[in-house]
């Protein structure tokens, strides 16, 4: 009996396939056609926003510190990535392999999800993205692509492969599997992928107890490494919260006594016009002097080095490092000599 178009739940997708579709396609797009941000001297290079994601991303942290710290490796991914959105965005759109296509999207999401999820200014926003393409993905596996795809055109040509068992695996058509594992599997992926989301609306956000909280508001500085000999203050910066696309701009550094007298205090100006032998960046995020501060970005990290030796002599003892920035926020670091 011919499927009825109320039955067909591949064709009731139909507009979620269309825009997952062009979510992913869309990415391609506008890396390659609309804008060149695969072109890591220019601004906008995507490899920037991926260091962004390093300081909270939940469990494939090791993977983003070792792309960061290795840009022609990070180059390629950033490559073969874009492509990989645009190959599953445009397939789903049409509907071509449309299972083994919303596997990449579940891939794509769940990169975005783990990697990005603790992001956004107001709404949660790559968070949302990441679930909701996990979702998604998992409901196009199961409805694979009706009529009104390029699936449903081969079989309604009956193209010898789709006969084949694994076209329905990886194209479209009724998934070869008894009625009662098929209810097994859309209850399990489908708690499962809830779980996550609870999950990760927790940890990123403390969406379900605790106290509610947004890491992508303010600048928060992570100092460690802290040191003072030959005539030399050294310290490692780390920006791991606040806005994606908004520097931290650092405007005094200090260093303080024991007795509260400040030893060294580097101003706004002279933090905009540090020399580069000051910074040693880690990652691809740079810290650097601005026109009117230093500016540190998201996921950046540096080791700095001071001159002390306009200081009088240093005695021995515990000292305080402060770094302030424009808003009023400071952190602080104990340092003995």
């Amino acid at each position: 009996m011919k499927l009825h178009i109320k039955n067909d739940s591949g064709f009731l997708a139909l507009a979620i396939r269309m825009v997952i579709g062009w979510t992913y396609f869309s990415a391609f797009f506008r890396r390659t056609i609309l804008a060149d941000k695969l072109d890591p001297e220019l601004a906008g290079y995507i490899g920037i926003k991926f260091n962004h994601f390093l300081p909270n991303a939940l469990g494939i942290k090791p993977i983003i510190q070792y792309l960061v710290e290795n840009p022609d490796i990070l180059w390629y991914n950033m490559l073969a990535f874009t492509i990989i959105e645009g190959v599953v965005g445009l397939f789903i759109i049409f509907g071509l392999f449309t299972r083994l296509m919303s596997i990449g999207v579940l891939g794509l999401a769940m990169g975005i999800l783990l990697g990005s999820g603790w992001i956004g200014t107001t709404c949660l926003d790559e968070w949302q993205i990441g679930v909701l393409g996990i979702a998604t993905g998992f409901l196009l596996f199961l409805t694979g692509s009706g009529r009104f795809s390029l699936d449903q055109y081969l079989l309604n040509k009956s193209v010898n492969f789709t006969k084949k068992p694994w076209f329905a695996w990886l194209g479209s058509g009724i998934i070869p599997i008894k009625n009662h594992h098929f209810s097994k599997l859309v209850l399990i992926g489908s708690f499962l992928i809830f779980g996550l989301t609870l999950y990760t609306n927790q940890v990123f956000h403390g969406g379900l107890w605790g106290t509610l909280h947004n890491k992508s508001v303010k600048p928060k500085l992570e100092i460690t490494e802290g040191k003072l000999d030959n005539n030399r203050l050294s310290f490692d910066v780390f920006r791991v919260e606040g806005v994606d696309v908004y520097g931290a701009w650092i405007i005094s550094i200090q260093l303080i006594d024991a007795q509260n007298n400040i030893i060294l205090n580097y101003t706004q100006n002279d933090l905009a016009n540090l020399p580069e032998l000051t910074i040693a960046n880690y990652y691809i995020a740079k810290v650097k002097p601005g026109k009117h501060s230093l500016i540190i970005p998201l996921g950046a990290k540096a080791n700095l080095k001071f001159d002390t030796s306009r200081a009088n002599h240093l005695s021995s003892g515990p000292y305080t490092l402060r770094i302030t920035d424009i808003s009023g926020a400071s952190w602080s670091h104990q340092i003995i000599k």
